[in-house]
């Protein structure tokens, strides 16, 4: 359901399609709260999945290069495509650091004639790409990473996105997707931005998607750390801001078709180190998809995926720390989901329009502002992480490791009534390390669902 690699955290991600399943090469660091990405990032991790959902650890499959080169100090975001027989990969190196401790970036190639993500080979020591100081700055402040490659409109070409930095606007404000094009995939041309909003600090991993109308490209903000959206007729635009693609903390998005014919999203989300509440955010796992959804004439959003439904249990009355419920929406609503000695330790709230979550004492944990009243909200809790879903569009995404579960209940209109959950039947229930799903406190008793326990290995193929 949620992935990291045994004792690490998860950062950026590629998902490679290989055969009946999927392969995911992502960065991965030490658990640490001082994290340095440019001393801690020197190596790729690889998972595999038939589904989406159950990812299984296959250890580490790049890593930084040799010294003196580009890559030798750290290997970031990367984009591997299909090439002949094989895979083509882009991805980010760091050399070092400026004189101000700031990384310095440029991308680079490697091959490999298998497609399940190993075998890799560099192209040479030297990258195919680096930022061009007529737009872009090389220095100091500097962005020039995460790749991500695809086919330009008429196919005689290949066009590369990356985050850059604008070189004609202030620091704080130059965030932008940078720009190069190719014929080859060895010899790449530098272009002006292709977006430079002007209001962004970073817009990191951009990805780039065809629909039926044109492009869609999703890019995730460092202020806001969420995602926001793009479209256009062609590569070359004109490109309309579409706004946020869905909640802060859901970040690095990839788009993914899924076994069941869905286009789906996946994405990242942080943790709390020592899975605290007052713990330091860090890089955290990798989330279950969303549907990516492309309205007629509306801003893409995420939704709920309904394959995930086959992950969940029978409902239940009683306290389940990974649970879905269901809550309708008739006037102000409170859902409490935890308790901390009788009293609400984790509730979500709906009022005209507005969802909250609140933790011990009604601390505001996070809020969206819908701009109507939903009919309903999808409520989801695996271990640490809650997610909201407003009429299943994904709304809200926070953390809390306060409480003990109890039964849900959900007060509107001054009556009380308890909320039915489903368990949600964890792909690894067993797993214990410390990147797996928080268990709940250490003397908490949960049960999964009323009668004998279920797995989700004894009802899913």
């Amino acid at each position: 359901m949620r992935y990291a690699p045994p004792g690490l955290c998860l950062n950026d991600f590629a998902v490679l399609p290989d055969g009946d399943g999927y392969t995911v090469l992502h960065l991965q660091g030490p658990w640490t709260e001082h994290f340095d990405a440019a001393r801690m990032e020197t190596s790729y991790g690889r998972a595999t999945s038939r589904d989406l959902v159950r990812w299984q650890a296959q250890g580490t499959a790049f890593g930084a290069g040799l010294p003196g080169r580009f890559d030798q100090q750290a290997v970031w975001t990367m984009h591997p495509i299909p090439h002949g027989d094989g895979m083509a990969m882009f991805y980010t190196g760091v050399s070092g650091l400026t004189p101000a401790n700031w990384p310095l970036q440029a991308v680079g190639l490697a091959w490999s004639d298998r497609t399940d993500g190993t075998g890799w080979q560099r192209h040479g020591a030297e990258p195919v790409v680096r930022a061009d100081a007529r737009w872009y700055r090389t220095g100091e402040g500097m962005a020039w990473r995460d790749p991500f490659v695809v086919r330009n409109d008429d196919g005689t070409g290949w066009t590369m996105v990356l985050c850059a930095s604008d070189a004609s606007l202030p620091v704080a404000r130059s965030g932008c997707v940078g720009l190069a094009t190719s014929t080859d995939l060895e010899h790449w041309e530098v272009h002006p931005p292709l977006i430079s909003p002007g209001d962004v600090d970073e817009l990191e991993c951009p990805v780039l998607e065809r629909v039926d109308d044109g492009w869609l490209l999703l890019g995730s903000i460092g202020a806001t750390r969420q995602v926001e959206a793009w479209t256009a007729p062609r590569l070359d635009g004109p490109w309309e801001r579409r706004g946020p693609l869905g909640p802060s903390g859901a970040y690095a998005p990839r788009v993914v078709g899924a076994p069941d014919g869905t286009r789906v999203v996946l994405h990242t989300v942080p943790r709390r180190v020592g899975l605290q509440d007052q713990g330091a955010s860090c890089r955290g796992m990798l989330a279950q998809p969303k549907a990516l959804v492309l309205p007629d004439g509306a801003a893409p959003r995420l939704q709920w995926w309904h394959s995930l439904d086959h992950w969940l249990g029978q409902p239940t009355d009683r306290p389940v720390l990974h649970a879905a419920g269901d809550v309708a929406i008739d006037g102000p609503t409170s859902v409490v989901l935890r308790s901390d000695d009788g009293k609400p330790a984790l509730t979500v709230d709906c009022t005209d329009g507005r969802v909250q979550v609140h933790g011990p004492g009604g601390s505001l944990l996070t809020e969206a502002e819908l701009g109507h009243e939903p009919s309903s909200l999808r409520i989801l809790t695996i271990g640490e992480y809650v997610e909201v879903y407003a009429d299943e569009v994904f709304v809200l995404a926070t953390m809390s490791y306060t409480g003990r579960c109890c039964p849900w209940t959900a007060a509107r209109r001054g009556v009380t009534e308890p909320v039915p959950v489903r368990p949600v039947l964890l792909p690894h229930e067993h797993r214990d390390d410390i990147s797996a799903i928080w268990p709940g406190p250490a003397d908490e008793e949960v049960h999964p669902a009323d009668g004998p326990s279920v797995s989700a290995a004894a009802i899913l193929p």
